[in-house]
């Protein structure tokens, strides 16, 4: 059995992160997949001890744990697979690439490796939300924005980028980029969003309006749901809308045979999902 964990969505709570790192020194998994949204922000309630910045949070708490695990464990400490999210400024992008470089983790925003026998896949952007921070979003599959959102032409970024990137790059594009004309039949995608019209992209916006036009409860990624339906990867990770296994009561989908898994809560507590890769309809999910 080929034992993986999975989390997201963490937003720098510094309790969720030592239960992770006690499970993983007592469950010894071969892999660890973080879906991004890791660090404190001010949109959040945050824990104990997470107010520190974010590029200090990486450094400190997170890589910092990480390494105590690679020390401790030795040659049974896991294969680690990050990237961020939404609420994550990309100038701390530099500190996981650094990381990277020492086989603490391996930083996963629109890159490729193998695991064994299956191929990992990571991708962060989101579509357009109503929060001010754009460095992860970018237009779905056109330059539409729901109403309620703001473009990603507005808002703050942390790292600069350039006008054309940030006027006509789409989540559609950069997946067909990021895999070409490869089968994936073995792989693993780590995704922040979640599919469109999904179990997992359900959010709390009931009976919503702007301008006396309804928001759609549904906030995931159309082109990540055409992009499954398309190419029909093993598995597909997720986050980002937190109370959407509690609206929905269910945190798994199925899209044709890719099984769709999201560890995104919107309580105080870790939660965890297990699954083995070889199996993936057979995985778990717990709350510590």
């Amino acid at each position: 059995m080929f034992r993986c964990l999975f989390v997201s969505d963490l937003h720098g709570r510094v309790d969720r992160y030592a239960k992770l790192f006690d499970l993983i020194a007592r469950e010894r998994p071969q892999a660890v997949f973080l879906g991004g949204d890791l660090l404190p922000t001010l949109c959040h309630e945050q824990g104990p001890g997470s107010a520190a910045a974010p590029a200090d949070f990486t450094r400190d708490v997170l890589i910092a744990g990480f390494r105590d695990l690679a020390r401790t464990l030795g040659r049974a400490y896991p294969r680690v697979f990050i990237i961020l999210g939404n609420d994550d400024p990309r100038a701390t992008e530099a500190v996981l690439l650094e990381a990277a470089t020492h086989n603490i983790c391996d930083y996963m925003h629109n890159r490729a490796v193998d695991l064994g026998a299956f191929r990992v896949y990571g991708y962060a952007c989101v579509p357009p939300t109503p929060f001010m921070l754009k460095d992860w979003e970018r237009y779905d599959v056109s330059r539409f924005v729901d109403p309620g959102c703001v473009s990603p032409e507005e808002g703050r970024r942390s790292i600069p980028v350039s006008t054309r990137d940030v006027r006509y790059a789409t989540i559609a594009g950069d997946l067909e980029h990021l895999v070409g004309d490869e089968d994936l039949k073995q792989a693993i995608f780590l995704f922040h969003s979640p599919p469109y019209q999904t179990k997992l992209d359900r959010a709390a916006l009931d009976g919503q309006m702007v301008d006396h036009v309804p928001i759609d409860v549904h906030v995931g990624s159309i082109a990540i749901r055409r992009f499954i339906e398309r190419h029909q990867p093993l598995a597909t990770l997720h986050g980002h809308v937190h109370e959407s296994a509690r609206l929905t009561g269910s945190w798994r989908d199925h899209i044709g045979r890719t099984v769709a898994l999201s560890a995104a809560h919107d309580g105080p507590e870790l939660a965890l999902v297990r699954f083995d890769p070889d199996n993936p309809t057979q995985a778990s999910r717990d709350l510590y």
